[in-house]
Order: C-alpha cells, then sequence, then structure tokens
C-alpha cells in the first residue's frame, strides 16, 4: 500500500566525500556533518537545498479521559485549536520564527469547530475508550490515516520539503503510552509518565489504565489494527501524514511522545519508512528516549520539553538549516588555497 523510495546512497557518499573537504578538521561540526549527509541522500543531491517546512497539528479527543487520566479536561482540546488559529500558542509562534507552512486540522475533536478556519475532516468526535474498547474501528482508523495522508499532500503541493506533525489532544498520552509498549516491547511502568502533570496517585492510576488497555488487546495484532484498538484520531492521521511524506521522499522531523508513537505505528505498517524520520528532541515524558532508541534515532536537543504541538521540532529546525548551509557554503581547502591535513 505504501511504497517508500530509499534514499540516495550516492548522493550521500558524494556529500561525505565533500565534507572531507571542506577547510575544517575532518568530523569536527558532529552532528550537523551527519545531518547535511543524511539530508543529501534524502533529497538526492550532493548539495540540499534549504528547506521549506511545514507542520501541520493534527487535534483529536479521547474517550479515556473518562478514566481520570489527564489533569486537564478535554474541552482544553478545542480552546487550544482556537488558540493556535489566533496565533497564541507556541507552535503559531515557533512557525512564524521559521517561516514555517502552518496548518491545524480536526482529525476528531468532540468539540463543534465548524467556525474555525482549520481543515475540517474528523473522522468521529473522539476516541473511545481504550480501557474497555478500541479506539475506532477499523474503517475509521483507515479513513483517520487517510486525512493525514491528505494534508501531506496539502504540504507537499504547497512546496514543503520538510514534514512536522504537531499534536492536539487532552489524554492523548494514554494511548500513546500504549502504543509505545505494545510496538516496543516495554512495561507501562517504563513508558507511562504524568502527561499534563498528574500526580503520583494519578500517575499509578494512568498505568493501570494502560496496562489494561493492552491486556485486552490481541498480542499478534498487526500496526493499523494495533492502531485502530489503541491509538487516537489525531495520532492516526498522524501516522498517515508521515507514511505519505515518505512515499513522496519528503524528509520527517519528528516532534516529541505522541509523534514518536505515530511514527512507531508507521513503521509497522511501513517498515521502510526508517530513513525519512529524524528526530527533533527528546522530551520529559517518561518514556520518550526509550520510544525513540525502538526507532534507532538519536534526539538533536534535550531542553526538557513536553508540550507537543510540533514545538521541540519547529525549535531544531535552524539546526537542519544551518548543517545544509555549511556543508553549501563552506570552501574546501582547494578553493580556499588551504593545505589539507598532513597524511
Amino acid at each position: 500500500m505504501f511504497r517508500i523510495p530509499a534514499p540516495d546512497f550516492s548522493a550521500r557518499d558524494a556529500a561525505s566525500a565533500r565534507q572531507q573537504q571542506l577547510t575544517k578538521p575532518a568530523g569536527s561540526l558532529g552532528k550537523l556533518e551527519d545531518l547535511a549527509i543524511t539530508l543529501a541522500g534524502l533529497q538526492r543531491r550532493e548539495i540540499p537545498q534549504p528547506l521549506k517546512p511545514a507542520i501541520t497539528v493534527f487535534a483529536g479527543d479521547h474517550g479515556v479521559c473518562a478514566e481520570g487520566v489527564s489533569a486537564y479536561p478535554p474541552e482544553v482540546t478545542g480552546a487550544m485549536v482556537a488558540n493556535f488559529v489566533h496565533g497564541g500558542a507556541a507552535i503559531s509562534v515557533l512557525a512564524r520564527c521559521n517561516q514555517a507552512r502552518l496548518e491545524v486540522v480536526d482529525a476528531g475533536v468532540a468539540a463543534d469547530l465548524a467556525a474555525l478556519p482549520i481543515v475540517h475532516a474528523k473522522v468521529r468526535a473522539g476516541s473511545g475508550n481504550i480501557r474497555r474498547e478500541p479506539a475506532m474501528t477499523a474503517e475509521q482508523c483507515a479513513a483517520a490515516l487517510e486525512v493525514g495522508r491528505m494534508a501531506a499532500r496539502r504540504a507537499i503541493a504547497d512546496g514543503a520539503s520538510l514534514l512536522i506533525a504537531g499534536d492536539m489532544g487532552i489524554g492523548n498520552t494514554t494511548p500513546s503510552a500504549a502504543l509505545i509498549c505494545r510496538l516496543g516491547g516495554h512495561s507501562p511502568e517504563a513508558i507511562v509518565g504524568r502527561g499534563t502533570g498528574v500526580n503520583d496517585a494519578a500517575l499509578a492510576h494512568k498505568r493501570q489504565v494502560v496496562a489494561d488497555a493492552l491486556a485486552r488487546v490481541a498480542p499478534d495484532l498487526d500496526g493499523q489494527a494495533l492502531l485502530a484498538e489503541l491509538g487516537g484520531l489525531e495520532i492516526a492521521a498522524m501516522a498517515g501524514f508521515y507514511l505519505e511524506g515518505a512515499a513522496q521522499g519528503v524528509p520527517l522531523l519528528l516532534d516529541g511522545f505522541i509523534s514518536t508513537a505515530a511514527a512507531l505505528v508507521a513503521q509497522a505498517i511501513a517498515p521502510d519508512i526508517a530513513p525519512w524520520l529524524l528526530a527533533s528532541h527528546c522530551s520529559q515524558e517518561t518514556g520518550h528516549a526509550l520510544a525513540l532508541a525502538s526507532l534507532g534515532l538519536t534526539p538533536l536537543i534535550d531542553f526538557g520539553l513536553r508540550l507537543g504541538e510540533g514545538s521541540g521540532a519547529a525549535l531544531a529546525i535552524p539546526l537542519l538549516q544551518q548543517a545544509i548551509a555549511l556543508h553549501a557554503g563552506m570552501a574546501t581547502f582547494a578553493e580556499a588555497g588551504v593545505a589539507g591535513k598532513n597524511e
């Protein structure tokens, strides 16, 4: 279903060779060199072009909030979507700073958001309570994946060469934790964190809710079936966003805990997506580092973030842009008339 191309290894090799000739000790720019080489392979050119980032925030509500897993009421989801539209959210500010295209998609918010100038793609008004029932039907899951795919198509058609998926959904750390536990082979104690800031008693309860959800689900489900059981509408849309972006050959910059859960689902559906995933940061949320390790990814920064929305990924955009700029703009030893390293 999802045919994902491989990176261009000849372009990677050419970029690596160029790095050896730039006027600096080999390896002295560390991860910036690795980023430039990686992006060269993904863009299929020795010298990558500057990135045109697009941020899409997917919003959805979660029936599992009925179990008391969040410090905030579900009504906050819709209110925050309005805040995105009015430009007052963190991701709104960061998108402006990075001159990034910003789109907000209602994939499954319980509130009526018809009056807001966003993409209205509501599959259903909130997911099911995963402790007691599937998050969505198989048909609804397929529809939510398609919501994300269509969003990626819009962004790419608008010129995007870097895709970032953000999330908004009160309670969504609970289904994300359940997905990470099952796909990464971890216990709830290792993965489930405080989310929006629950206390110790609520954290213990949240871990039990995830354990109960995992116990309810068959152990041998494929990625899409697991998503329908344990996920959320915005998480499914994010997974579809990643799958379509990779299929069209566009790099994917992951945000935090929720986006990493979506990426694990996308990888379970289409393992060839792995080379297209870049990790922006490691969040404070318990289990995010383990989730990134399950994807084989090393984050670029660790600023103690736990906001979501795509905020951590947006902060990392300048690092990618500067890696490209250094790779493209630095002189080689020959161009500068500088002697290379003595052999």
